[in-house]
């Protein structure tokens, strides 16, 4: 037997408000890239005929794709950007769950005095030089592990992961040991699995992070056939000349303007990351109201 829910109208005025602001939001975020995607498809002549801006185009054209990966350049930048993001991201989701679920316990000792140290590191830095000193010893210098190693570890990340971990149950944990299982056993065979949603969610963080990232590029890598694809995209916007940058035939793009070009390798950037969320998007959801109810 179903019972009808009759809303009151002050119900209904904040139903209105909130989906309101909601639709607010979305278009904000939508809108933007709608007009990225729409100028890196729109013919050159339909652009200059509307003044720049063009909501549906009359044609289609993916000339500014083929412009940009006939250039060696960034195909080679997409796969340094990918390995960098899935190895990366496994190393930082591997070295944080093993360094918080061993201060998520009391009886392990020196755990306060290192909690204690990598507070410290979230309040105090050495700063660019010191930093680039510490990888240039390291013989980081011009590889790609210069940009994996040294923000290899989040320490806010490390924070969330360890409440988790302090609220995961004991009983399951004091099940395993019966059964003989060490403490590394049961991290790997029986925490972990029970943990995907904080660890994808952590995941996802560490996998934007590395996507996003060209600072560290800047600084650590000199070698071009090395840069991933942030800091060729960041190269476009601040010279002049885009055929200089990709290094190709200047007669490739000499129909299409610089802005054009630079918003299909927006595209191209942003793409990868909107295609993979949707299948992390459960993991995720549930992280985050598992923090919400554990944190």
């Amino acid at each position: 037997m179903s019972y009808a829910v009759h809303k009151t109208k002050s119900d209904r005025v904040i139903d209105v408000s909130i989906y309101s602001i909601l639709t607010i939001g979305c278009l904000t975020a939508i809108i933007p890239l709608y007009f990225v995607f729409i100028e890196s498809i729109t013919p050159y002549k339909e652009l200059i005929r509307n003044g720049g801006f063009v909501l549906f185009p009359d044609e289609l054209t993916l000339q500014a794709y083929k412009a940009i990966f006939s250039s060696k350049l960034v195909p080679d930048a997409l796969k340094i950007s990918v390995f960098i993001t899935i190895v990366g991201t496994f190393l930082s989701l591997l070295v944080t769950t093993c360094l918080a679920y061993p201060l998520s316990k009391k009886e392990v000792p020196g755990a306060r005095f290192f909690l204690l140290a990598i507070v410290f590191t979230m309040l105090f830095n050495g700063g660019i030089v010191p930093t680039y000193l510490v990888v240039k010893g390291m013989g980081l210098i011009n590889s790609v592990w210069s940009l994996i190693i040294p923000t290899l570890v989040s320490p806010f990340y490390m924070f969330i992961m360890r409440t988790y971990f302090i609220n995961f149950p004991s009983e399951v944990e004091e099940s395993a040991r019966v059964d003989g299982c060490g403490d590394i056993r049961t991290l790997f065979q029986l925490v972990i699995p029970l943990s995907m949603p904080i660890i994808v969610t952590i995941g996802l963080f560490y996998g934007v992070i590395q996507w996003n990232s060209y600072f560290n590029a800047i600084l650590y890598l000199s070698d071009r056939h090395l840069y991933p694809i942030q800091v060729i995209l960041r190269n476009m916007i601040v010279t002049s000349s885009v055929s200089q940058e990709l290094n190709t035939n200047p007669s490739v793009i000499q129909t299409l303007p610089p802005d054009t070009i630079r918003m299909a390798t927006v595209v191209v950037t942003t793409l990868p990351l909107l295609a993979i969320y949707p299948f992390i998007q459960k993991y995720f959801i549930k992280g985050m109201l598992v923090g919400s109810i554990k944190g």
